[in-house]
């Protein structure tokens, strides 16, 4: 009989034959360390394993006596145990404050992820809601009448998707897409990103080793494509470029292209530059996250000629790089190493609150658990660091994710957060961070967004008791039409639904209107899509509409706080022709 070394949360135990199932509390946590992969093997080795135990509902995290949520100190990614207190059934109630429905439009996304972006044709509006295994084309030029116009892959319902995908064996999706006017081409063009799959496909690095080598030789493009739009579908569009983020092996063809492929939509307003999130290549390596291989930093491109993308330079920050010691000892000095749950790199390419063709100067970097950059971009070929906010960590769930740069001009503050990953509040809180960031070298954490709390009518007195995720998500994109609105900024809010902070004052933002859609029924979706509830926001603020992407369908919204809603199209085209 064999003896071998199984590793559960923090503990090392030496069992018999056979491997240990992993506990209740998540699939993800560490089962028989078993890594081939070299890059792997050497970001396992520089630290010991400090990855957080299963707490006990009640005991550990929950309810306390005056009605309020005890949040949990650290959890593993994976596993949501109810919590006593927490309401039996799914709420079937909606509430809301300053914000009216204006329609509402069921099974256009997938339960789980919606990219949303608009681009308007001949005078109609159009929208384009899509994730890796879907594309939605709305037409919403009157948004209380919008209609497909056109759908490919799965369409969910009461029995989940119409259509099965697989993520191991996907070879052409439309990843994060940004819309732009070329002046170049005197057309709009879409650039899509591709990337390794993120979800579906691997558990846990450290125990799968034959998944983490489908990854390395991923059967799709890591990088992105560039589209010509000849129409408002995509069976209009003209491919004109194709181009890898590998910039080790900048022609090696599918399959063998290292790095994580472009993250997200990227950040591209139709000029020269376009800024990416992207690993380069596979030594991209110090994460703890345990489905993901990559530690993504950005690169700039120049798009001159969107049919002819040039790679320009990578952006670097101190903690992402395995067998680089300078890097390694930096990533050593974060109290996250080593925790095998926390996200480092970026999720998103570079915020910019103003494009550099328009004279902006200034970037930040939502870097995860490695913090939130601030950057120069006097050269905007090869961003400068200026900058550096760090937090004490936040486990499980991702940390500094988003960036909203709406505010910035007016005011020299920025809101930052990550969101939650586990279900039933099992994680720490995540807070909208308000940072002062008028210097960009000295940007400084100077408040907190307040933490939703349910109406007086609802049966709970905490949203963790609604069951599901709670916590923001984003708060937008950054290529909504009108960009944004002094004073108000909306966030998707999974099961607290749309929250709408007044942020006049940014360092006292407080809540002034929210929207909490209803769970749906099981004759409507499936019950284990609800733990996402509402998990994207889109505003046209040249029209005063918001868009609620909910696991049941997508929400179109007025509300005051904005003003009168225009049914019909804007004055000004999207996207900008300039």
């Amino acid at each position: 009989m064999t003896s071998r070394i199984i590793a559960i949360g923090c503990s090392v135990l030496a069992l018999t034959a056979g491997v240990a199932r992993a506990a209740d509390w998540g699939s993800k946590v560490p089962t028989e360390i078993n890594i081939t992969d070299p890059y792997l093997k050497q970001w396992n080795a520089l630290t010991y394993d400090k990855a957080p135990p299963a707490l006990e509902p009640g005991k550990d995290y929950g309810m306390s006596e005056d009605g309020t949520f005890r949040a949990p100190r650290a959890t593993p990614l994976g596993g949501s145990p109810a919590f006593p207190g927490q309401l039996e059934a799914w709420d079937d109630k909606s509430y809301s404050q300053n914000v009216e429905e204006i329609a509402f439009y069921p099974h256009i996304s997938s339960p789980w992820h919606a990219w949303p972006d608009v681009a308007d044709f001949d005078g109609k509006r159009y929208m384009y809601v899509h994730d890796r295994d879907y594309m939605r084309v709305l037409d919403i030029t009157d948004p209380a009448k919008a209609k497909v116009v056109y759908s490919r892959g799965g369409v969910w319902g009461p029995e989940g998707s119409s259509e099965d995908w697989d993520a191991k064996t996907v070879q052409d999706y439309f990843g994060g897409i940004t819309i732009a006017w070329s002046a170049k081409l005197q057309k709009n063009v879409v650039v899509a990103s591709y990337e390794i799959g993120r979800f579906g496909i691997l558990d846990n690095k450290r125990t799968q080793p034959d998944i983490v080598a489908t990854l390395r030789n991923y059967n799709s493009l890591k990088g992105f494509k560039v589209y010509e739009m000849n129409g408002p579908t995509p069976d209009d569009w003209k491919l004109i470029a194709t181009r890898t983020t590998d910039t080790k092996n900048p022609n090696a063809p599918v399959g063998q292209q290292e790095g994580s492929g472009s993250l997200d939509a990227p950040a591209w307003f139709g000029g020269k530059y376009m800024y990416l999130s992207a690993a380069p290549d596979d030594s991209y390596a110090l994460t703890e996250y345990p489905d993901y291989l990559h530690s993504p930093g950005y690169q700039v491109w120049d798009m001159s000629d969107p049919a002819n993308p040039v790679f320009v330079s990578q952006v670097t920050v101190p903690g992402q790089v395995v067998g680089d010691k300078a890097s390694e000892d930096a990533y050593l000095m974060n109290p996250r190493a080593g925790n095998r749950t926390s996200w480092m790199g970026s999720r998103m390419p570079l915020f910019l609150p103003t494009p550099v063709e328009k004279g902006g100067k200034v970037a930040f970097g939502a870097m995860g658990g490695l913090g939130l950059y601030t950057f120069d971009l006097s050269n905007p070929d090869r961003p400068e660091i200026k900058g550096h906010v760090e937090t004490a960590p936040s486990f499980a769930g991702t940390e500094f994710d988003n960036v909203d740069t709406s505010q910035y001009a007016r005011t020299g503050y920025v809101f930052a957060n990550g969101y939650p990953m586990n279900s039933n509040c099992y994680e720490p809180y995540k807070d909208v961070l308000v940072i002062d960031a008028k210097d960009v070298a000295a940007p400084k954490v100077v408040a907190t967004f307040p933490r939703p709390t349910p109406p007086q009518e609802a049966k709970f007195t905490d949203y963790c008791q609604r069951k599901g995720s709670f916590g923001p998500k984003r708060s937008g994109t950054t290529h909504q039409p009108g960009h944004g609105r002094d004073g108000i900024v909306p966030y998707a809010f999974y099961n607290a639904g749309l929250q709408i902070f007044d942020v006049k004052d940014p360092a006292q933002p407080k809540i002034t209107g929210y929207f909490v859609p209803r769970f749906p029924t099981t004759s409507e979706m499936p019950d284990y899509t609800f733990d996402n509830a509402s998990f994207a926001v889109f505003t046209e603020y040249d029209r005063n509409i918001i868009w609620l992407f909910s696991v049941g369908g997508v929400h179109a919204l007025k509300t005051p706080l904005l003003g009168e809603p225009k049914l019909g199209m804007s004055d000004q085209v999207w996207p900008p022709r300039s």
